[in-house]
């Protein structure tokens, strides 16, 4: 075979391993870092560490995170992985109400 064949090859191979993962690696950096520069007061979040909380303070690096009813813990920024939604607890329709059946016939 061609010597040529073989650098195309390796050059496409590299590019596979190497570079497409890296490229997705940073934009998944780059999504976590502007959900980490836009919190805000009164977001719900989890950590890298699967805490949820909600922000009660902000400060350049670092945030106090409510993890309970007054349960106040400091986190830096980096921390936050995620801004969650509030959990949507479904609410249950009451039963309709029936009347009792009697059966003597």
């Amino acid at each position: 075979m061609n010597p040529a064949i073989y650098i195309a090859l390796i050059a496409v191979t590299f590019v596979v391993l190497i570079y497409l993962p890296a490229r997705q690696r940073n934009r998944q950096m780059q999504q976590v870092q502007a959900i980490q520069a836009a919190l805000e007061v009164g977001s719900e979040v989890m950590t890298s560490s699967g805490v949820y909380g909600r922000v009660v303070a902000l400060w350049q690096d670092e945030i106090d995170l409510e993890v309970a009813p007054g349960v106040v813990t400091t986190w830096t920024r980096l921390a936050v992985r995620e801004v969650r939604s509030p959990a949507r607890i479904p609410v249950e329709e009451p039963a309709a109400e029936t009347e009792p059946t009697t059966d003597l016939d």
